[in-house]
């Protein structure tokens, strides 16, 4: 159990459950310990483009009433969720993060909001991301750049695209969110801002009603404060959804029986020392060691060489999104007269003239080289990488052209899984974070490492000062 004296908005979320279950808490004092940092540091922090109060705290009564009269419709019944402006709640506004698009009201509700609503769920805003989900730094020109709030005396970035999700969860604006990842949207600001997060095998997660960037690399994902509560909603998001068949492929495992079952015995990989030569010495530092901590906890470490560089894949997947980004917004970039972000025209534009010859290559390499990573990786449980390769920078000194997923966008062309989760803090106070790469479809073993690992460290207990 966390610290008794902590207040609710930075209880994790196994830990909530079981207070509401006791009736120790009720849904809105819940709702309201949230909203009431909301109202205290968004006007700083910026996580939300949205905030759906009074319909918040309406909605927390009728659950509480609820449950008095027996009519409680599960465990979630009542609790609140943090949802990314690039996913559709028919009615409500859905910007995507852009300009443009600010009027845009939903046509309808996505099957991952829709599986919250079913649970009984409360959403409590809608959250800031890159325009078109499309940049790895979290920032927005004209939508408003979110502040990461383990430094309040400087703007350094929270990672994107899904940044508000990120800042809101860290700040305990919300107890968890829903992001999604086409290159490490969920992953970046999940280790800038000290968090778990879960980038998921397609397929696993419907991307029905989400706006699209990349329909061969879109991913939705949790974000939370630990992995227990990553694995909980998670198994809440995913599932089968006619109107997207990529989910109907393979049944989903359950995550939550074997969490626990330890990583004795299961053979992890590390980093080929090439990949690892312009990291972060702290970042580097805190990999070496989860390493040994893992090995301390009975996993077997080994080896392993890559048949393409990181570099390269990440490359392709630039490709990819362009190519498909571009497919669904270039109308928007090409036009000079519109408030498009200038950074994030050019990522977007390089699907203008990419051929569509190029493009069916691109597709045809992607395969080739997931199936020369499978087969590098055959016997081997998890790929363990730092999530980034820096610590989360100061918004001034971001090079727009560059990106944050090195890490993050192979796993993306492999279509594998990964959890990322707190693996300690630089000398300035910033969190870092580890990566754990497992086979498509292996989520639940995903997660399984990172709970074992979770809980031989204490990173996942700490909370940015000042935001009290």
């Amino acid at each position: 159990m966390s610290n008794p004296n902590l207040p609710l908005y930075l209880r994790p979320v196994h830990e909530l459950l079981v207070q509401l279950e006791r009736e120790e808490i009720t849904n809105l004092e819940l709702v309201e310990s949230f909203l009431s940092q909301i109202e205290k540091h968004d006007s700083e922090l910026g996580a939300f483009i949205v905030v759906y109060s009074e319909e918040a705290r309406k909605l927390a009564r009728a659950a509480d009433k609820a449950k008095a009269n027996g009519h409680a419709v599960g465990p979630f019944h009542g609790f609140p969720v943090a949802v990314k402006d690039i996913i559709d709640i028919e009615g409500k506004i859905t910007t995507g993060g852009s300009k443009v698009w600010e009027q845009r009201r939903s046509p309808l509700t996505a099957t991952v909001v829709r599986r919250m609503f079913d649970a009984g769920m409360i959403v409590l805003g809608k959250t800031h991301t890159v325009e078109f989900a499309m940049g790895t730094f979290g920032t927005n020109r004209h939508m408003g750049s979110p502040k990461n709030p383990w430094d309040l005396k400087s703007h350094r970035v929270p990672g994107g695209s899904s940044a508000g999700t990120g800042v809101s969860v860290a700040a305990g604006m919300a107890p968890w969110g829903i992001g999604t990842d086409t290159g490490g949207s969920v992953r970046i600001p999940s280790a800038w801002c000290g968090l778990a997060g879960l980038k998921t095998t397609i397929g696993r997660v419907s991307v029905h009603g989400i706006l699209p960037l990349s329909h061969t690399l879109d991913t939705p994902g949790p974000m939370c404060r630990c992995v227990e509560d990553t694995a909980l909603l998670y198994r809440l998001m995913a599932g089968p959804d006619p109107q997207d068949t990529r989910t109907l492929i393979k049944s989903v495992e359950d995550p939550i029986p074997g969490l626990h079952n330890g990583v004795s015995g299961l053979k992890l990989a590390r980093l080929p020392d090439s990949e690892l030569e312009s990291v972060h010495k702290d970042v580097a530092d805190a990999y070496e060691e989860s390493l040994q901590i893992l090995e301390g906890l009975g996993a077997q470490l080994c080896e392993v060489t890559l048949p393409r560089s990181f570099a390269e894949m990440g490359v392709l997947v630039g490709r990819i999104i362009g190519a498909e980004g571009y497919s669904y917004v270039g109308e928007l970039i090409d036009d000079d007269t519109l408030p498009v972000d200038d950074d994030v025209r050019p990522r977007i534009a390089i699907g203008r003239d990419m051929s569509a010859r190029d493009y069916l290559l691109t597709l045809r390499e992607q395969q080739q080289i997931k199936a020369e990573f499978d087969s590098a990786l055959i016997g081997i449980d998890a790929l363990l990488t730092p999530t980034t390769a820096e610590p989360a920078p100061r918004i001034e000194d971001i090079d727009q052209s560059g990106t944050a997923a090195g890490f993050t966008r192979p796993v993306n062309l492999v279509e594998r899984c990964a959890v990322v989760l707190p693996n300690g803090f630089t000398a300035q106070g910033l969190p870092t974070s580890l990566q754990i790469v497992c086979a498509p479809y292996q989520e639940a073993l995903a997660l399984r490492v990172g709970w074992a690992y979770e809980q031989a460290t204490e990173w996942h207990q700490r909370f940015p000062s000042g935001l009290d």
